[in-house]
């Protein structure tokens, strides 16, 4: 169950940054400045594109991102120009409102999830994934986690592939012999 703080939040959407437009909310400015450097790199980038066949002109193929960069480098601009006027929220601090621990939590679960998905395989991963998500987020014990977590796994893996023949890391689990075997007892052994 969620709990609301009263004095900070009134349980309602918060589409405003901060509920208020006049403030700035922790970590507003750092990620303008993150959209800024990251515009600055991209239109870096676009800038070395060369055009083979003659002189880089309107139609070159630099030219497309080049105006997109630029533009994006601009509007950064003008967001940390705007932000960094605002004057900081003090109600609100970064842990607690705009990245709690639970999203920390997760984005190191993904990024462990994404280094371990091609050596290890789709299936444990998967598995491993979805008991420590579900545990984490439902708060039930250990015997439903494991249910729901292994029946999301096995659908998940039925349709993907199955029925849509997605090729997934195999990892240590030898998953073609698998379907193989299963493709045999549903096609009566002619194979």
């Amino acid at each position: 169950m969620q709990r609301i703080d009263p004095e900070h939040h009134d349980g309602t959407s918060d589409a405003t940054p901060g509920g208020e437009a006049h403030k700035r909310r922790p970590g507003e400015l750092g990620f303008a400045l993150v959209m800024l450097v990251a515009s600055g790199v991209l239109m870096w980038n676009a800038w070395g594109i060369e055009n083979s066949f003659g002189p880089n002109g309107l139609s070159s193929p630099r030219s497309i991102p080049l105006a997109t960069t630029f533009a994006m480098l601009i509007s950064a601009a003008i967001v940390v120009l705007k932000t960094v006027r605002l004057p900081l929220d003090r109600a609100e601090s970064l842990m607690r409102d705009i990245v709690p621990v639970t999203v920390i939590v997760f984005a190191g679960l993904l990024v462990l999830y994404g280094i371990a998905l091609k050596p290890v395989g789709f299936l444990p991963v998967s598995a491993a994934f979805l008991i420590v998500a579900i545990k984490l987020l439902s708060r039930r014990g250990w015997g439903w986690t494991a249910m729901v977590s292994l029946t999301s796994l096995v659908v998940i893996w039925l349709i993907f592939r199955i029925v849509f023949s997605v090729l997934m890391p195999a990892g240590i689990v030898p998953e073609a012999e698998v379907v193989q075997f299963f493709r045999s007892i549903f096609s009566g052994g002619s194979q």
